[in-house]
């Protein structure tokens, strides 16, 4: 009998059967709403990876000849328990520091912030997610008072007359969600924004193609329309917002002519547009089919990438579309657990059930649940990028614990951050590969891969769902709840851990109570029955096992919004002069827009390692429009080399009329020369600290051809 469980990639959780009996298991698609049976390749192929060669199953300690060599476990553990020790005797506990994953399961999220600040007794913790969903969810945050990355189920979207979807080519990212997009193209209403002609552009009705950084222009444009010709929802904004004045007063000045000069969108297409999706959300508000806005990481991840969200947010709200069942607004999440994995703790600022670790109520809560004094609870930590380019550093961290990420290739400015690696006395990397991070390492620690563990996962649409183990665990390979329950045993927390990832979610539970995801309702029981249930969903509320049914909260701000009043904020957002797109770039430059490809996924350390997968997409292709390739007598699949202050990328030159010759896209999965993080800054958002990860302006060259 099959094994019901989900893909381990993206935050779509497609649905899966595993099938033991075979080598390594059978794989099929599973009849999941958000997949309906369909998957990806990388989907596909996710199980030849379980047996891969390459597969860690010991620790591996690194020699005084800078070789790692297999040791046991008890003596990788009495290292970490040692090193931990004495750094933070000599340099204080904030020495040592963690860094998690939206990929890692709600059990292993939140065991892993409480193991920082109970057993390391740290600040020192964040994640990857910061590199993700950061700006999406500061921008729900100051709107909403609540972020959930979509406040309805995925399955409303196939309802929709009209979609805008802004920075997100979920055609290669997360095919299976295209099928969602079927009724805003049947009805001619699919908008897509995007610098290039991507996958996902070329089945909509109506592509806006901005020049890169200037999204936000363009939005102020759209709702500078909407008021101007007054197409908002007056009704609906006195009743359910806060800010109308001040959003008008900020955006009298985005006439689309302004706009046109610095996004290069037609001005008519913009006046277009708005009017098409005031016509649609009026519609919609009088029966019709739903309007939904969408953002993904092109426009989140930029130095300005919350005020992005929330010029997108704006716009919905004019149209009167979040809290209603005529639409609404949504941010679609990227890692498979990039939700829940920013949900239980592992945020610098955040304690379990999303609570600001500043909160006195929320320390004093958490702390009864873990059995302990609030006051010894660290304080706020340091966001990622922060985090990682000061290890090494008076009064950064002199050791890290890394789980389920590959900073080496995804963080931002990617030379610094290697060379921030090696600044430390200590790493230690719990993968289940030696990815590139994991190769500069003084200890690795062999961990468990999705189909050897049970748990549970938050998807996109903020659904709880139970992750299976299928097959038994390769000797020598760990749970990182073990692992995490050992180490703390050795270091003497003054709470208890747990391996056991059903008692850790009860726990985890009674640590969310009262919190905005409150899970305390949710139990392993109800999900193995089939229950569909949404976050929050508090204890008490009644579960069912249905099909077809929802529990919990699938749609979220029905009756009000999540601040006290229970009205939404227009948020007046500014640009700041220097981010002004093509106005803002040096001359010779043009700008680089880095994403995923069809057959990739991250960093590539999974992804890369499946023949069919790399045989697909080998290397890194730099997507150059012809009229730029000619001006720099580059032909296609000819060498090119990117350059700025922060380094160089090598790559091969594909020619397509699909992007703008003011761009340059490459992918980001690959390592070395080909690392597209290589050329990102050190620019940050000032509200979540995202990275200016999508927009870099760079020499782009020919280059000699290494045999």
């Amino acid at each position: 009998m099959g094994v019901a469980t989900h893909c381990p990639y993206c935050a779509l959780q497609c649905g899966i059967t595993l099938e033991p009996g075979t080598t390594p298991v059978g794989l099929k698609g599973r009849n999941f709403e958000t997949n309906g049976g369909a998957l990806c390749r990388k989907g596909y192929s996710a199980a030849q990876l379980l047996d891969h060669q390459e597969r860690l199953h010991s620790p591996l300690e690194r020699g005084a000849d800078g070789v790692l060599r297999p040791v046991g476990w008890e003596r990788a553990l009495d290292l970490v328990v040692h090193q931990v020790r004495t750094v933070q005797q000599t340099h204080g506990k904030d020495a040592v520091a963690v860094f998690g994953s939206g990929s890692l399961t709600n059990e292993k999220a939140y065991q892993l912030g409480k193991f920082a600040r109970l057993a390391l007794g740290t600040s020192r913790i964040d994640y990857n997610g910061r590199f993700c969903m950061s700006s999406a969810a500061a921008a729900g945050n100051k709107a909403f008072g609540l972020d959930r990355g979509l406040p309805f189920p995925l399955a409303d979207l196939d309802r929709a007359g009209a979609i805008m979807l802004l920075g997100s080519n979920v055609a290669d990212t997360m095919p299976p969600f295209v099928r969602h997009l079927e009724s805003a193209r049947e009805n001619g209403g699919l908008i897509v924004v995007d610098p290039r002609r991507s996958a996902t552009a070329e089945l909509a009705d109506t592509h806006l193609q901005p020049a890169p950084g200037t999204d936000l222009q363009l939005l102020l444009g759209l709702a500078h329309v909407l008021l101007a010709e007054d197409l908002a929802d007056t009704g609906y904004l006195a009743a359910r917002t806060w800010g109308l004045e001040s959003l008008r007063i900020s955006l009298a000045t985005w006439w689309p002519e302004r706009v046109q000069s610095l996004t290069g969108v037609p001005a008519a297409v913009i006046r277009q547009t708005a009017r098409t999706l005031a016509g649609a959300a009026r519609a919609a508000r009088a029966g019709g089919k739903p309007v939904y806005i969408l953002t993904g990481r092109g426009v989140e991840q930029h130095a300005n990438g919350t005020a992005t969200v929330s010029a997108a947010i704006n716009l919905a709200l004019l149209l009167g579309l979040p809290g209603t069942l005529a639409g609404g607004f949504g941010t679609i999440t990227g890692q498979g657990n990039g939700q829940g994995g920013r949900e239980h703790g592992q945020k610098a600022d955040q304690l379990p059930g999303y609570r600001k670790i500043t909160d006195p109520a929320a320390r004093a809560h958490v702390a009864a649940v873990w059995g302990v004094d609030p006051q010894i609870i660290p304080g706020p930590g340091i966001p990622a990028a922060q985090l990682l380019s000061t290890l090494g550093e008076p009064g950064g961290a002199r050791m890290l614990f890394m789980h389920g990420s590959n900073p080496v290739i995804s963080s931002p400015n990617a030379n610094r951050t290697a060379a921030a690696l090696r600044r430390l006395d200590y790493l230690v990397v719990a993968d289940f590969f030696l990815s590139e991070t994991a190769a500069q390492a003084d200890l690795v620690l062999p961990v468990l891969q999705w189909a050897e563990e049970e748990g549970t996962m938050t998807n996109l649409e903020g659904r709880v769902l139970r992750r299976r183990a299928a097959l038994a665990a390769p000797a020598g390979a760990r749970s990182e709840l073990w692992l995490l329950a050992e180490l703390a045993d050795r270091l003497q927390a003054p709470a208890a851990f747990s391996a056991d990832p059903r008692e850790v979610f009860e726990e985890l539970g009674r640590a969310s109570v009262g919190g905005i995801a409150d899970y305390s309702g949710v139990d392993y029981n109800s999900l193995d029955a089939g229950a569909a249930v949404y976050w929050p969903c508090p204890a008490g509320t009644p579960v069912s096992t249905v099909p077809g049914e929802r529990s919990g909260t699938p749609r979220l701000f029905l009756e009000r919004f999540a601040h006290p009043d229970g009205k939404a904020r227009l948020e007046p957002v500014y640009p700041q002069p220097e981010a002004s797109g093509r106005a803002g770039r040096k001359p010779g430059t043009v700008s680089l827009v880095t994403g995923r490809l069809l057959e990739h996924y991250q960093s590539g350390a999974q992804t890369r390692r499946v023949a069919e997968l790399r045989r697909a997409a080998p290397a890194a292709l730099a997507r150059i429009h012809p009229d730029t390739a000619l001006a720099r007598g580059i032909a296609d699949g000819q060498p090119v080399a990117l350059d700025n202050e922060h380094g160089r990328v090598e790559a091969t030159a594909c020619l397509d009329a699909r992007i703008r010759p003011d761009t340059v896209f490459l992918p980001f999965h690959f390592p070395e020369t080909q690392n597209a993080n290589l050329l990102t800054g050190d620019a940050v958002d000032p509200d979540s600290s995202m990275p200016e990860f999508k927009h870099a302006p760079v020499l782009l060259s020919r280059a000699e051809r290494h045999e």
